[in-house]
């Protein structure tokens, strides 16, 4: 699914009927999962083109998608590799693209936006977004678009800790005890885990070490 333009059809004359049918697709934690929302109803409609002209879902773009998808199948059934569904168990999904997709991390900005972990570059949550709005604290993108500002477009919510699972190169706990005291008043709980201990989840970039460093510190 990412790897054709958008498969959502927004005609002028009925915008309204295509932003309320895309809507019925958004998943809570972002656009990753509501692409993949998309594909398995398509699947389940038998990939039936009146289901996207009902949609408002781009059909020949879905059959180009189905078509890479049989290409990674294939790559998987002649390395030998099991081919296992995540079932409802979404999470498994968000941190397998963590784990690809670190260096694109981004985390919400007290101001407005957000600013991308390694660069600290300032971003922004693109309005089509199932994000747009919601009060996710870490995020994954999959690239940025240029207009007005940076919008990070293909957006997920992430858990921090998944970071340093997937990249102990790049980021790893900060020490608290060198926290300022606006760093310290700015903890927030992971949603996950209420209960664990309050400095488990706090992260820091590791310092560049040449051209091909993780990036800069952060806290």
């Amino acid at each position: 699914m990412l790897s054709v333009q958008t498969v959502f059809y927004r005609p002028k004359e009925k915008q309204q009927q295509a932003d309320q049918k895309k809507a019925k697709f958004h998943d809570p934690h972002g656009d990753h999962l509501t692409l993949l929302n998309v594909y398995q109803q398509w699947k389940s409609s038998g990939f039936s083109n009146p289901w996207c002209f009902e949609n408002y879902i781009q059909n020949r773009l879905m059959k180009r998608a189905q078509d890479v998808r049989q290409q990674l199948v294939s790559i998987m059934e002649r390395y030998k590799h099991q081919i296992v569904s995540c079932g409802r168990n979404t999470m498994k999904v968000r941190q397998a693209l963590c784990s690809g997709f670190f260096r694109n991390a981004a985390r919400k900005d007290p101001q407005e936006g957000y600013k991308t972990l390694i660069e600290g570059t300032p971003v922004y949550m693109h309005p089509s977004s199932a994000m747009f709005g919601k009060p996710a604290e870490y995020v994954i993108f999959h690239t940025l678009v240029l207009t007005t500002k940076e919008y990070m477009q293909v957006t997920t919510a992430i858990e921090p800790k998944w970071l340093v699972q997937a990249a102990p190169t790049s980021f790893k706990v900060a020490a608290t005890d060198r926290l300022s005291k606006r760093k310290k008043a700015e903890k927030i709980q992971p949603l996950y885990n209420r209960f664990a201990g309050e400095d488990d989840w706090r992260l820091s970039a590791q310092k560049r070490q040449g051209r091909g460093g993780g990036g800069g510190t952060w806290g």
